[in-house]
């Protein structure tokens, strides 16, 4: 039976007796219909328009603004400068056209440029020297700027961070040259100071007279006194009066910031090294500038001086940076008895390493997973040889060693980052073990590799090069491509038994891997396949840190 008090469609006058018409129902129910389906319809609608305009950007981003291309570049290139008389022991990685590849910066001697400058072109007397820019992609000219001779020394990548408009200081013919490093400009020009007899290296100092552009700090010599002379970054003429440094000679000298905003002069001296707080010259010359002190190192500076004894020896050679792109990093010294590791804050000894005699500048690299920079020095191991030397930068004990010959006018040892938190490691000379061959030994010069994971083993190269003048191992794009560079040629003008002109080539670090030889290191090394140490080598994936 049906309810009675439910109204079905069986019971119409039912549902009309309680005030609903059926009529009334049935036309809401299709107006509701309808506006769903007019709104579904704008929807859809919308959603289309949506996806037009989307694939209209793409497409217009994709044509009118294209991706950007990376440049490409030759594996390897040489270049041949026949009018160039003598090169320099100088190389500098810098990106001089801005494809974001780093290009080579290099100083020859000669009548004629490559690109068909000469020194009579521009009022200069022949020879003279040229400073030219290639292309590190392959190795075309850039520009080149011819300049009178002598050549003293030259720095490039000072300051740049600090607003410059130069990026290269030349010292010659008793002036200073900054040059701009994009198109070879010379941005200002001044004399040496009067009076002296010579000049060192400048130190790149921070703003002293408020121009907002870094200024640089020059070691001036006479025959008595070394005298610190402040020039302005932006125009090179001179900040204040000289500061005197020292009644004796100062045979090398860095800038040294051991803490925040306090800068120090180092000082090489024939008693030892020193520290100096950059605010006495300062304030010495006149410049009133606000420059830190720092507590530590001020509680030992002698009260007539200012001198901070770092390290007192009598046979200090020089001190590099572990780091050269930090300037507080740790130091390393070098005597003619010992390298000894010094703190880049306390400017204290960490520890020592004995030796004969260091051949060549030291490098740094990772050889274990500290993350502490390692020490590859080059020990005088006596007749003819030398003995490659990697020293924990941590403790200073022995990591790993070999014994080479020593051939003379070999480049330093060099490394590589990887981002595995190791470093490839270059070194040249001749590994003698199962050599018998005159005409091998002939040949005493070659470039090896050696990777921490493979520290059994060497890559011995078959190029080699003859009378190289300067070398430079890097990577030429952010964190990839690594390569070396070599200048080879005459090092000195009227060098008449060496005929060879001026070369300079790049090659690509793992284009040697291939066509190198793997050498075991003793009788007792465990030798893995060939095949697997070469691909562990191509594999490799390079970093700037």
């Amino acid at each position: 039976m049906e309810n009675a008090d439910c109204p079905t469609e069986g019971d119409p006058l039912k549902r009309e007796q309680d005030g609903v018409e059926t009529g009334t129902v049935t036309g809401l129910r299709k107006k509701g219909v309808l506006a769903l389906s007019k709104r579904t319809h704008w929807q859809t609608a919308l959603f289309f328009l949506s996806l037009f305009l989307c694939l209209t950007i793409v497409f217009a981003f994709s044509f009118i603004i294209p991706c950007p291309v990376r440049p490409q570049y030759s594996v390897t290139w040489s270049r041949n400068f026949a009018g160039a008389a003598a090169a320099y022991d100088f190389l500098a990685i810098e990106d001089a056209n801005k494809d974001k590849v780093m290009d080579v910066l290099f100083v020859i001697k000669g009548t004629e440029g490559s690109l068909n400058n000469t020194c009579g072109g521009a009022g200069l007397s022949s020879p003279c020297v040229f400073m030219v820019a290639v292309d590190g992609t392959d190795g075309e000219t850039l520009w080149e700027r011819p300049l009178n001779s002598e050549l003293n020394w030259v720095q490039c990548g000072l300051g740049e961070d600090s607003g410059r408009s130069w990026n290269c200081l030349l010292s010659h013919s008793d002036q200073l040259s900054a040059l701009d490093k994009q198109k070879g400009e010379v941005r200002w020009l001044q004399p040496h100071p009067v009076g002296v007899r010579s000049v060192a290296p400048v130190l790149s100092v921070p703003d002293l007279d408020g121009d907002s552009v870094g200024d640089i700090a020059l070691l001036a010599s006479d025959s008595v006194n070394t005298h610190l002379i402040f020039l302005s970054g932006k125009t090179g003429s001179q900040i204040g009066s000289s500061a005197l440094l020292n009644s004796t000679q100062t045979a090398n000298h860095l800038l040294h910031c051991p803490s925040k905003s306090s800068y120090y002069l180092l000082l090489q001296k024939d008693t030892g090294l020193y520290g100096l707080g950059l605010w006495r010259p300062a304030a010495e010359a006149g410049l009133k500038v606000k420059l830190g002190k720092d507590k530590h190192l001020e509680k030992m500076a002698s009260m007539s001086t200012g001198l901070v004894p770092v390290y007192l020896s009598d046979s200090v050679e020089k001190v590099v940076r572990t780091n050269q792109a930090d300037d507080s990093s740790d130091l390393l010294l070098v005597t003619a008895q010992e390298v000894v590791m010094l703190s880049g804050k306390s400017l204290q000894p960490l520890w020592s390493f004995n030796i004969t005699s260091v051949l060549s500048e030291p490098s740094f690299g990772y050889f274990n997973k500290d993350e502490i920079r390692d020490v590859v020095i080059e020990d005088d191991a006596g007749n003819g040889t030398k003995r490659v030397v990697i020293v924990d930068g941590k403790s200073g004990r022995v990591l790993w060693e070999v014994n080479l010959l020593a051939s003379p006018n070999s480049p330093p040892p060099a490394c590589i980052h990887t981002t595995n938190t190791y470093s490839v490691f270059m070194i040249w000379g001749l590994f003698l073990a199962g050599r018998n061959s005159s005409v091998e030994l002939a040949d005493h010069r070659r470039s090896y590799m050696m990777h921490p994971l493979h520290s059994q083993v060497l890559l011995e190269s078959n190029n080699t090069a003859d009378n190289i003048v300067a070398f430079k191992a890097t990577l030429l794009e952010r964190g990839r491509h690594a390569a070396y560079i070599l200048l080879t040629g005459p090092a000195m003008e009227g060098d008449k038994e060496n005929k060879k002109s001026v070369d300079l080539s790049k090659r690509k670090l793992k284009q040697d891997v291939g066509e190198s030889t793997v050498l075991p290191l003793g009788t007792s090394a465990v030798m893995e396949s060939v095949e697997e140490i070469k691909e562990d080598f191509n594999r490799l994936r390079f970093s700037d840190h």
